[in-house]
C-alpha cells in the first residue's frame, strides 16, 4: 500500500471506530461485538505505529498513552461555573418560580412565556470541556467555579467524551465551545471497584462521587482509564461562532454533535409540569444506575436568563430541587461529649457504623441536652439516622418499638471531660460550659480555629499536628505557632501503621512539609487586622463583626481600651457582642497572647475609615470576563472593602462594568445601556 492509501485507510478506521464508540457509549446501541471492535482498533494502532506521522490528536488510540503527571495545572474557566441555590420542598420551588415571574415582569418580559427545563442533578464531579475548531483542547474540574484543575489527559480516557465534535455533512465546527457535564461512576461499577480494592487490601471509596472524583484526579491517566467512568453533558458554556437562543436548543445541539445528554431531560410550559417531573425523578431514584441527589429546574430562554442575572454565586434562572435525604437505622452505642473553643460542651452520638446515602456514618451531632431529651434519645437505642442536605449526619429519633427497657436517660456531665472543672449552664442558655479558660480542649480548638480557612488560613497546620504539638508542649497557645523552630518539627513522629510485612512504620514530618508550613506561617503575618481579630476566636465575633470592629477602632489597643458601651455603639454590634469582646480582652492570658502575636509581626492596626468616606462608596460594579491578576472573588472583596457593591447583572443602577478577557453578554448589555466599561488596568488603578 502507498502512503496515501495507508492514510486513507487510517482515516476510515478512525471514523468507523468513533462511530461505534458513539453508538456504544453515547446511544447505548452497539452494532458490532467486542471482537470486531478490537480488530478495527488493533489495525489502526498498527498503522499508526508504523507511520507515526499519520497519528492525529483525535485518534481513538490517543485516549490513553500519556506519561504520569507530576502535578495538576490550575486553569481559569472561560466563564465561571456557578453553584445553584436549593429548594428543599415544593413550596420553596414554587416560591422560586414566583420570584422569577416578578423579576421578569419588572424587566418588561412576559413571565407567561418562561418555559422551564428539568434534568436530573447527577451526584458526580462537574467538569468543563473546551473544544477549539472542533477538537478537545482542555478538560478541567469545576474547582472553585473560577479556577479548576487541568485533567485533560484523564478525561480523554472516558469513551463517552468525544475527542472531536461530531459534525454534520458540510458543517464547520464553532471556533470555541465549552461543554459542561458531570462525570460519574455507575453504581454497579462502584460496587465492583470497592470489592476489588478490598480484596487488594486497599481502602474502599465512601461513595460513587468520591470514586469518580478520585479517578479523574489521578496523576496517572492509566488509572482513570482502568475505571469505567461515564458522563452526562448538561450545558453549553462559553462559545464563539455558535448562536443558540435557549438551553433546550443547546441540549439539542449537544445531542446532535456527539455528546451524551440524559434522555429524560424535559421541557415544560408550567411550574406544575416541572414539579411533576421532579417527583418522578425522586420516585425512580432507586432504579437508576447512577446517583442523583435532586433535579435541576432552569428557565429555558437565554434572554430571560440574562435578564434574571446572578445573585452572589447563584444564577436566579436555575434552582436545584433537593430530594429528601437518605435514612438508615442503627444502634446508638453511647453519647460522647467534646469541648469547643468557647468552652461549650457538645454532645455527639457514637453509633454502630451504617451506610447512609453511600457514606458510612459512625458519629453524628446531637446539638445539646434539651434536644436529646426532646427527641427522647437514649444510649442503647436503635435510632433513625439521616444525612441532612445529604451531607451532615444527624440522629432523627429513636425506634421506640425496639427498646429493651435497659436504656437510660442521658445527662450532661457535671465535670468537664477535658480538665475536670465543674461545668455550668449560664442562665438563658441551652449549652453547658467549662468555665476554665486554661482547659486543654478549649485551647486546642481555639488554635484549630485560628489556622483555619477564613481565619489565618495557614496551610500545612492541620488538626492532628495541632493536637500533637499541644500534647508535646511545643504549642500551648495561638502565639506559640510563630515561635516554632525547624528543628522542633523535622522528624517529629505523627502516626504509626503496619506494613505488608507486619512491621510497624513510624510516619514523621519531612523537611518539605516543615518548610511549607513555615512559609505559610510567615505569609499569614500579612493578614489584615480584621482577619486577625476574627482568628482570635472571640465568642460571637464572626468575620463580618470583626470587620466592623476593625473599621471603627484604629488598632487593637483602642479596642482593648474601649468599654462595653463604646463597643456596642458600633453599627451592627450589640450589647451581647460588646460584653463578649470586653470579657475576652479582660483575660490576662488573652492580653499576653495578643502581645506575643504582635511581637511575631501580625497586623493589629488599620486605617480608620467611615463607610461614607470609602472611595467606592455608593458605586455599583459588574464583573465580566476573566481577570489576569486576581480572581473574581478577590476583585469582589477589593470593591466591597472600598465601599462599593458588586451585582451579577447590568442594570440601570450599574455605575461601572469591569471587562476582563473574553467578556460575555454583560459587556454587550452595558454598551446597549450606555454604561461605562473599563479594562483590568484601569480597574487596578481604581482600587489602588
Amino acid at each position: 500500500m502507498s502512503v496515501s492509501d495507508i492514510d486513507k485507510r487510517a482515516r476510515q478506521l478512525r471514523q468507523q471506530i468513533e462511530h461505534h464508540n458513539y453508538l456504544y457509549y453515547v446511544l447505548d446501541r452497539p452494532q458490532i461485538g467486542d471482537a470486531e471492535y478490537d480488530r478495527l482498533f488493533n489495525e489502526l494502532k498498527l498503522l499508526e505505529e508504523q507511520h507515526p506521522e499519520l497519528r492525529t490528536p483525535d485518534s481513538p488510540t490517543q485516549r490513553v498513552g500519556a506519561e504520569p503527571l507530576k502535578e495538576f495545572i490550575q486553569v481559569r474557566h472561560p466563564q465561571p461555573l456557578f453553584s445553584l441555590a436549593n429548594a428543599r420542598n415544593e413550596e420553596e420551588l414554587r416560591a422560586w418560580h414566583v420570584r422569577v415571574g416578578k423579576l421578569l415582569a419588572e424587566r418588561g418580559i412576559d413571565p407567561g412565556r418562561a418555559a422551564l427545563v428539568t434534568e436530573p442533578k447527577i451526584d458526580g464531579l462537574a467538569i468543563s470541556l473546551v473544544y477549539e475548531e472542533g477538537l478537545l483542547s482542555r478538560g478541567a474540574t469545576r474547582g472553585n467555579g473560577e479556577v479548576g484543575e487541568d485533567v485533560t489527559m484523564n478525561l480523554r480516557t472516558i469513551h463517552a467524551i468525544p475527542l472531536a465534535v461530531r459534525l454534520q455533512a458540510g458543517e464547520q465546527p464553532p471556533a470555541v465551545v465549552e461543554v459542561r457535564g458531570e462525570v460519574y461512576l455507575p453504581l454497579a461499577a462502584f460496587e465492583k471497584l470497592n470489592q476489588e480494592r478490598a480484596a487488594a487490601g486497599q481502602p474502599v471509596f465512601a461513595n460513587p462521587r468520591n470514586a469518580a472524583a478520585g479517578s479523574v484526579r489521578q496523576l496517572d491517566p492509566r488509572v482513570a482509564a482502568g475505571r469505567p467512568l461515564n458522563i452526562w453533558c448538561y450545558q453549553v458554556g462559553y462559545s464563539e461562532g455558535l448562536e443558540l437562543d435557549s438551553h433546550w436548543q443547546a441540549l439539542d445541539w449537544l445531542k446532535n454533535h456527539g455528546f451524551r445528554v440524559n434522555p429524560h431531560v424535559k421541557r415544560h410550559d408550567s411550574i406544575e409540569e416541572a414539579l411533576a417531573a421532579c417527583r418522578a425523578w425522586e420516585q425512580r431514584r432507586p432504579e437508576l444506575d447512577y446517583d442523583i441527589d435532586g433535579a435541576v429546574v432552569k428557565v429555558d430562554d437565554y434572554k430571560m436568563q440574562e435578564a434574571l442575572g446572578i445573585v452572589g454565586r447563584d444564577p436566579r434562572w436555575a434552582i436545584a430541587f433537593k430530594f429528601a435525604p437518605s435514612t438508615a437505622i442503627t444502634r446508638l452505642l453511647k453519647i460522647g461529649v467534646n469541648v469547643g473553643r468557647t468552652g461549650a460542651l457538645n454532645p455527639y452520638a457514637i453509633m454502630e457504623p451504617v451506610a447512609v446515602g453511600g457514606v458510612t456514618i459512625s458519629q453524628a451531632t446531637l446539638h445539646n441536652e434539651d434536644d436529646i431529651h426532646r427527641k427522647d434519645i437514649r444510649p442503647g437505642d436503635w435510632v433513625v439516622v439521616q444525612r441532612a442536605g445529604d451531607v451532615i449526619p444527624q440522629v432523627v429519633g429513636p425506634v421506640i418499638q425496639k427498646r429493651s427497657g435497659k436504656e437510660r436517660l442521658f445527662r450532661m456531665p457535671d465535670r468537664c471531660p477535658s480538665c475536670g472543672s465543674h461545668t455550668v449552664r449560664p442562665e438563658g442558655e441551652v449549652v453547658f460550659r467549662c468555665p476554665n479558660k486554661s482547659c486543654p480542649s478549649q485551647i486546642v480548638e481555639s488554635i484549630k480555629h485560628f489556622v483555619s480557612k477564613g481565619a489565618m488560613d495557614i496551610d500545612g497546620v492541620g488538626e492532628k499536628l495541632i493536637e500533637r504539638l499541644f500534647g508535646l508542649g511545643l504549642v500551648r497557645n495561638l502565639a506559640d505557632l510563630y515561635y516554632l523552630k525547624r528543628e522542633d518539627l523535622v522528624g517529629l513522629a505523627m502516626s504509626t501503621s503496619v506494613n505488608k510485612q507486619g512491621k510497624e512504620v513510624v510516619h514523621r514530618l519531612q523537611e518539605t512539609s516543615v518548610a511549607n508550613m513555615m512559609r505559610a506561617l510567615d505569609g499569614s503575618r500579612k493578614r489584615p487586622f480584621h482577619t486577625v481579630l476574627f482568628a482570635l476566636g472571640i465568642r460571637h465575633v464572626g468575620s463580618i463583626n470583626a470587620r466592623l470592629l476593625a473599621s471603627q477602632f484604629r488598632d487593637i489597643d483602642a479596642l482593648m481600651a474601649a468599654g462595653e458601651d463604646e463597643i456596642s455603639r458600633v453599627e451592627g454590634i450589640g450589647p451581647v457582642i460588646a460584653e463578649a469582646v470586653r470579657d475576652f480582652f479582660g483575660e490576662p492570658h488573652n492580653q499576653e497572647a495578643v502581645g506575643r502575636l504582635r511581637q511575631a509581626g501580625l497586623s493589629f492596626s488599620q486605617e480608620k475609615e467611615e463607610p461614607g468616606e470609602l472611595p467606592l462608596a455608593g458605586r455599583s460594579f459588574v464583573l465580566t470576563g476573566t481577570l489576569a491578576s486576581l480572581t473574581r472573588a478577590e476583585a469582589r472583596e477589593k470593591i466591597e472593602a472600598l465601599g462599593g457593591k458588586v451585582s451579577g447583572s447590568v442594570g440601570k443602577s450599574t455605575d461601572l462594568v469591569v471587562a476582563g478577557i473574553n467578556p460575555g453578554s454583560k459587556a454587550k448589555k452595558a454598551r446597549e445601556l450606555g454604561k461605562k466599561i473599563i479594562g483590568e488596568k484601569e480597574f487596578l488603578r481604581l482600587i489602588g
